[in-house]
């Protein structure tokens, strides 16, 4: 089996990554009739490759069929000089769950943090994805913090 290669979102990716941009928002419950608008999604691919926007956008594949993806960004923070990287979304399709490509995305975002000078890589998962909890605790260290939020 061929290995898995992380690599930077290019501009013609556009119709592999859309798959997986879905797959992701539908494990979320943002699918269907709750889908997000398609604006929302032009929007943040249109980031991606501006300049002067802090997010950023890897892929996963093997054998060019891409299998997942991870989008992060930089933000300041009152407790450090270095910006945070904050791994906003990640996601694998089924098929290649287990199969190590989370843990290469998660690694790849890390090596992206430390280059770019952060101190540190965070994100935030559902209490009920348990599998991909059994990675996140092999990776990286629980905060103890509970999110909370209010929709405006």
């Amino acid at each position: 089996m061929a290995p898995v290669v992380v690599r930077d979102l290019a501009v013609g990716d556009f119709d592999a990554w859309k798959p997986l941009w879905d797959g992701y928002n539908a494990f979320y419950g943002r699918g269907g009739e709750t889908a997000l608008p398609e604006a929302i999604t032009h929007s943040t691919w249109a980031r991606f490759f501006d300049a002067d926007e802090p997010v950023h956008a890897l892929v996963a594949e093997r054998d060019g069929q891409m299998l997942g993806l991870a989008h992060y960004l930089f933000h300041r923070s009152t407790t450090s000089v270095g910006n945070s990287c904050y791994l906003q979304d990640l996601f694998t399709v089924e098929a290649a769950r287990g199969l190590g490509v989370g843990r290469a995305l998660i690694e790849a975002v890390y090596e992206r943090a430390q280059q770019a000078g952060s101190p540190r890589v965070y994100w935030q998962t559902h209490e009920t994805n348990v599998t991909a909890m059994r990675l996140y605790d092999k990776v990286a260290d629980k905060s103890g913090f509970v999110v909370y939020r209010k929709l405006l």
